[in-house]
């Protein structure tokens, strides 16, 4: 494995120690010191308000080239240690659950979940598997994420290379070569998922943002048009923008218009109001999709997860639980009654004015992309349930 991504011991040596000051000089210093952090502390959120997409390309986006490296070896994901959720693994993240929430002991369903961006240096276009913050977080994700599946399907969760954050705020050739040599792992999971799952059992896929674009990528190339498409319960491509005319056709699949329909894809992606999707519509707008259809000007897909229902609105009473994270990341509860949801025109899924205090990963333009899941996770728990129910009563 690479140790490109390991994080170095810069801790600094010992300093001899200084001759002491008089306490009233060391208590106004003090002072000082500490109005001087506010004012940069002030300084700092008004800069990332006004300037905040700019200031994340200069600071996320890598400087090096691409290097790329070798495809996955033959039978790579045979080994368990290639994945972070697997059925036959003792330290599985995704068979967490909430306080009060149990889970099935024969899940009827295998699920295949691709996790989001958890690789934030900007040292490499691609994440070692080795590095350990983004192993860490990679985890963090199953386990509040995928989990939302643990009471109907086995979950298979994979390690791969992922492309960089950074990756994501530029149009550089290189970010396009990252994205597709991360692909290239993701497939090869999903081969070895096909294989080792029950053959008669149905799949769920799901993912979230980077984890959606690749998904996306997955049904197009290796699910439309095959076999394969009639065991698909249901497809969740959270995070990522579905263009209704230049992306759903080529999948294979059609939209998800009630809760009780099976065989479809569910998206979403989440702002507060007043909402500010210029970060998305800017690189949507100039993208094409598969074929090379435009996707400018058009609807994103929209299904609320608080209904199952594509487009439509629902009060903050339809939400069964959402979840909410501690300090460390490492547990969470749910809290009911939480927020509703409703699509506008363009594909967007506004969670309203009254904005939950979740933490302090809210992406500007009141972008709660990160909490795509956690707003919803009782209910998508619910909406998977419905969608399996549905596919194995047809």
């Amino acid at each position: 494995m690479s140790d490109a991504g390991q994080i170095a011991d810069e801790t600094a040596p010992g300093r001899p120690a200084r001759a002491k000051r008089p306490r009233s000089n060391l208590a106004r210093r003090f002072l000082w010191v500490v109005a001087g952090l506010i004012v940069l502390a002030v300084i700092a959120r008004l800069a990332y308000s006004f300037y905040g997409a700019e200031l994340m390309r200069l600071t996320m986006v890598p400087g090096a080239r691409f290097a790329g490296g070798p495809p996955p070896a033959a039978k790579l994901y045979d080994r368990a240690d290639m994945w972070i959720a697997r059925p036959d693994l003792k330290d599985n993240p995704a068979l967490w659950t909430p306080p009060g929430v149990g889970r099935s002991a024969a899940p009827r369903a295998s699920l295949f979940f691709i996790h989001p961006t958890s690789y934030l240096e900007k040292s490499a276009w691609n994440a070692p598997l080795d590095h350990q913050d983004s192993q860490w977080r990679a985890r963090l994700f199953v386990r509040s994420q995928a989990s939302a599946f643990n009471d109907v399907a086995e979950i298979w969760a994979p390690k791969y290379r992922q492309a960089t954050f950074g990756a994501f705020l530029t149009t550089k050739e290189d970010a396009h070569k990252a994205l597709d040599f991360a692909y290239r792992d993701v497939l090869a999971a999903f081969e070895t998922f096909l294989a080792r799952a029950p053959q008669d059992r149905p799949i769920i896929l799901a993912g979230h943002s980077q984890g959606s674009l690749h998904l996306l990528r997955l049904l197009e190339e290796r699910v439309a048009g095959t076999p394969l498409a009639k065991r698909v319960a249901a497809a969740y491509v959270v995070g990522w923008p579905v263009s209704v005319t230049a992306d759903l056709p080529a999948l294979g699949l059609p939209a998800c218009e009630t809760r009780e329909q099976a065989g479809c894809v569910v998206s979403w992606q989440t702002f507060a109001e007043p909402a500010d999707p210029k970060m998305v519509t800017d690189v949507y707008d100039a993208s094409v999709g598969p074929g090379g259809v435009r996707r400018a000007g058009s609807p994103m897909l929209c299904v609320n997860p608080l209904t199952g229902i594509r487009s439509g609105e629902a009060p903050a009473t339809a939400n069964l639980g959402m979840l909410v994270p501690n300090e460390a990341l490492t547990e969470g509860e749910l809290k009911v009654p939480a927020v509703g949801a409703r699509c506008d025109v363009r594909g967007f899924l506004l969670i309203g004015e009254d904005k939950p205090d979740l933490g302090p990963y809210v992406l500007p333009g009141n972008n709660y992309h990160v909490y795509d899941y956690a707003l919803f996770w009782r209910n998508i728990r619910a909406d998977a349930a419905a969608r399996l129910a549905g596919f194995t009563g047809r």
